[in-house]
């Protein structure tokens, strides 16, 4: 069973940076895709970004282009999202996912395509 533990959220000031990372186990984190999620309090869990397997494909939630970074290292078995110019509106629950099967393009930012979630992480921007 892949298990997914986030980690490196924080409070922080509206402007700043946070780098959060999303640990895998239990699986080889090549053979997998992975989603960023958020959910803030009140709101449905919304898509954030996407990478592939081989990081060819990558995607962003409109809301977060220009500020937030996917990326991913399989030998560390290990993916990042860098958040930079954090925003209050940035304020959730963020969770990573794993899809047994890997989303069309179109897909990637749906929760109902993923199968596997870590526990998740807050993170709080204060203006």
């Amino acid at each position: 069973q892949l298990q997914l533990v986030e980690s490196g959220g924080g409070l922080v000031q509206s402007g700043e940076s946070l780098r959060l990372s999303c640990v895998v186990s239990g699986g080889t984190l090549a053979y997998y895709a992975i989603g960023w999620f958020r959910q803030a309090p009140g709101k449905e869990r919304e898509g954030v970004s996407y990478i592939s397997t081989d990081e060819e494909r990558v995607r962003y939630a409109d809301s977060v282009k220009g500020r937030f970074t996917i990326s991913r290292d399989n030998g560390r078995r290990t993916v990042y999202l860098q958040m930079n110019d954090l925003k209050p509106e940035d304020t959730a629950v963020y969770y990573c996912a794993a899809p047994k099967s890997v989303p069309l393009l179109s897909q990637s930012l749906k929760s109902e395509f993923y199968d596997y979630w870590g526990q998740g992480t807050q993170v709080t921007v204060s203006s």
